[in-house]
């Protein structure tokens, strides 16, 4: 015997009530309680537990991964693809996720047996794709069904390592009584993959659909139940790709992949930093290069500021890939303590390259750059910065100071404005630094002519 047993989902952070509510009683989100009937069996609590208990062994663990023929891919996974984990890749329609896991599956099918299910194309539709970016595999199997159960059945009989969902809002199981896309059949079939991962060792990727706000489509119980997310952003009209992990259980968290459209499919791009600094080719004013760190790696990054005289009753303050109000603290650091006052002037600063980044490294280069545009001079092109402003006006350390330097070096700057605990004792070879303590020294060095 069966029962029906009711209970609503909040479609934000996938908690569960037994009865409607108006506001989440987990995250207090208004109106986001979904009915979601699902079917147990009745004699659940007396069912036999055949779960086996394994003893933990100190020592290395030889953790299998999988490498997916993309350094940058492989390098957002944290050294490749585990065995048994579930992926759920997001992003915007058309940026290229069933591109980029029709490429995986074509170059793990060299060697292994990979089964790609799509619930949205034809067999014929993906062939055609595959063709058209010269992809080929011996043991890459396609599929054009949306019963999870034939899915599951094929990758089965056919072992495979490696199985590919497009996409799950497409996917239905006989277990939930709903149409595809439903919160019911998401929760459902997105459990049932994971069941079948975690006992079979197969490598699992869904593709999932993103809602207008960005985030994917379905309970947030989705992203609690697989082992990695993954997120595809580009900006509208660029070629370039970035690929992050917002989520991942066997490697590092916020690493950042990037990938670069072109006919022949995604192609990851080598050096990322040169996607930040398409500079003039003279030396203009209100332009600077910063070091950040963006997931595992520094990044070099072009910081553009503007600074014009109102013409409003309020100035206004445009900031585009820092936080605004970073930049409000950041102008009230540069009154008090350099007196350089810009409260009849508008502000706008912008990171090229659409990048968005949360670290405090990006105090001191703005400010630099604001000073440079408000007194019309140009810093020299081969100048770099960065780190951390205080109220007090004074310069703080950022983590990884070494390792920016480095990379700065390697992309052919020679000057550097750090904060003093950031400079090496023994300096970099060929590479000038400019150790500063204070708001003011900076501004001082950054303007000083080369030695």
């Amino acid at each position: 015997m069966a029962r029906n047993q009711t209970v609503y989902v909040c479609s934000s952070c996938g908690g569960e009530a037994p009865k409607w509510q108006g506001q989440c009683p987990h995250c207090q989100e208004w109106n986001s309680m979904g009915r979601l009937t699902g079917v147990r069996p009745a004699d659940a609590r007396t069912a036999a537990n055949e779960s086996i208990a394994v003893a933990l062994e100190a020592g290395p663990v030889n953790e299998q991964r999988l490498s997916l023929g993309i350094d940058e891919l492989d390098r957002v996974f944290g050294g490749g693809l585990s065995l048994g984990s579930v992926c759920l890749l997001g992003g915007e329609p058309g940026i290229g996720k069933s591109t980029l896991l029709l490429q995986v599956a074509a170059t793990l099918a060299a060697a292994r047996p990979v089964v790609y299910a799509s619930g949205e194309e034809s067999t014929e539709q993906i062939a055609h794709r595959a063709r058209r970016l010269g992809l080929r595999g011996e043991q890459l199997a396609l599929l054009s069904d949306n019963s999870l159960e034939s899915i599951l059945a094929l990758s089965a009989e056919r072992r495979a390592a490696l199985l590919v969902i497009d996409s799950i809002q497409t996917m239905q199981t006989s277990e939930a009584e709903s149409s595809p896309g439903s919160a019911q059949q998401l929760r459902e079939c997105t459990a049932a993959l994971v069941r079948y991962a975690k006992r079979s060792g197969t490598a699992v990727m869904i593709v999932g659909h993103v809602t207008k706000d960005g985030a994917i489509a379905g309970p947030k119980l989705l992203e609690h139940l697989v082992d990695t997310v993954l997120y595809f952003d580009a900006d509208a009209g660029s070629r370039y790709r970035m690929l992050r992990a917002t989520k991942n259980r066997f490697g590092p968290v916020n690493e950042l992949g990037f990938f670069a459209m072109s006919e022949a499919g995604l192609r990851e791009v080598k050096n990322p930093s040169a996607i930040f600094l398409s500079r003039n080719p003279q030396p203009v004013p209100g332009s600077l290069v910063m070091v950040a760190r963006d997931g595992g790696r520094p990044l070099l990054i072009e910081v553009q500021a503007l600074v014009d005289r109102t013409r409003f009753a309020a100035p206004r303050r445009v900031a585009q890939g820092v936080d605004a109000n970073r930049v409000a603290m950041l102008l009230a650091v540069m009154s008090r303590h350099a007196e350089i006052a810009l409260s009849e002037h508008d502000v706008y600063v912008n990171l090229v390259g659409g990048l968005e980044i949360g670290e405090t490294a990006t105090d001191l280069p703005l400010a630099l750059a604001l000073v440079s545009s408000l007194r019309n001079v140009a810093l020299p092109s081969t100048l770099v910065a960065f780190g951390e402003l205080g109220l007090t006006g004074e310069v703080r350390p950022v983590p990884y100071g070494e390792e920016r330097l480095r990379e700065l070096h390697k992309q052919g700057y020679r000057r550097a404005v750090v904060p003093r605990a950031n400079a090496p004792r023994g300096g970099v070879e060929g590479l000038e630094l400019l150790p500063v303590a204070t708001l003011a020294e900076a501004i001082s060095a950054a303007f000083r002519s080369p030695s």
